[in-house]
């Protein structure tokens, strides 16, 4: 086989690094290229071209399902190959129909990964063996293309259960950084036509519209519409707190609630709901870390069961821990992806 280029998408750096190793047993497999969230993997494929992108899902900024998208217009003749933990069947046909070659599951990679890079670059499908009784027996009819986000399934109740688990966490130096973040999460999700769900403190809630509308964004129509709700965290942890713990009853419900106010307002014919925030940040800020953790389980909950994605944001500084203890990985656990800026 001649030597290829190979473009490794993934934000977890061990497991990239993992990956990366793997491929380098091959002779063929030397010229590897790496990229950690889903934007600068739109970006490197364009400049690269490569002939074989593996790519997650669960990435920042961009997930790989948008990303695979981008890619296909920006580089069509790169074949994509989507190694990732989401294994639901419907994920992996919206992979499939993307114009992918195939999908890995990470629990698989030790044993199929170079037998499913060989097959993709030979131009054969391949799914994990695990995977193939479950997609192979749905046909395209019974998963329409947007199937995943379509209207006739609303955020609340999807018909299988079986949803893309978007639920990232971002730990940022000042906040400046936050706020460049999320209004980057926001806009994007704008110009996708999805309503948007911000609870933050009042001061990151005001420089956001500030900086939204600077962008020419006409918040005053958005707010009225119900396309952009903003909502104070310390009110919302009011709502939901009983004896400074979660309540897991109270918080569904106002969760619930918000998310499908926010539905009703959408204009997209396909869309997910957008949430960013400071729940849980807002208390590691008043040093309980251990009601920030159950806070980020109960929102995760949320990512397993609506059409939701959701961006924690988090500022180092209200840390009383080191990075590497105990409470900062449970955080980091508690999420789909993690990434520092």
């Amino acid at each position: 086989m001649r030597s290829c280029k190979i473009l490794v998408v993934e934000d977890f750096d061990r497991f990239r690094q993992f990956v990366v190793l793997g491929l380098r047993q091959r002779a063929e497999f030397q010229f590897i290229y790496e990229a950690s969230d889903g934007l600068e993997a739109v970006e490197r494929a364009e400049e690269l071209k490569p002939d074989l992108i593996l790519l997650d899902i669960g990435l920042p900024r961009v997930n790989g399902i948008e990303a695979g998208r981008r890619i296909r217009k920006v580089s069509p003749n790169s074949k994509i190959l989507f190694v990732s933990q989401e294994s639901s069947a419907d994920v992996v046909q919206e992979a499939l129909r993307l114009g992918a070659q195939g999908y890995l599951l990470k629990a698989d990679a030790t044993g199929e990964l170079l037998p499913a890079v060989d097959a993709v670059l030979q131009g054969r499908q391949y799914l994990s063996r695990r995977l193939r009784p479950h997609v192979i027996s749905k046909t395209h009819d019974e998963y329409p293309a947007g199937s995943l986000r379509s209207k006739e399934h609303p955020p609340l109740l999807p018909q299988n259960g079986n949803i893309v688990r978007v639920h990232k966490v971002a730990f940022h130096p000042d906040d400046a950084s936050l706020v460049d973040d999320l209004t980057r999460f926001i806009e994007f999700a704008l110009k996708m036509e999805n309503p948007v769900i911000v609870i933050a403190t009042e001061s990151h809630r005001t420089n956001l519209r500030q900086r939204l509308q600077a962008h020419g964004r006409d918040m005053a129509t958005a707010i009225q519409e119900g396309t952009y709700i903003s909502l104070d965290a310390d009110d919302m942890l009011s709502e939901v707190m009983v004896n400074d713990w979660p309540d897991a009853t109270r918080f569904l419900k106002v969760a619930s609630d918000l998310i499908m106010k926010a539905a009703k307002a959408a204009k997209g014919k396909h869309f997910r709901v957008a949430a960013c925030g400071e729940c849980a940040p807002n208390l590691i800020a008043q040093g309980k870390p251990e009601a920030a953790i159950q806070m980020e389980h109960l929102w995760d909950k949320i990512a397993r069961s609506h059409y939701i994605d959701i961006l924690c944001g988090y500022l180092l500084r209200d840390f009383q821990i080191e990075e590497s203890s105990p409470i900062f990985e449970r955080i980091c656990v508690a999420h789909s992806a993690a990434y520092a800026l």
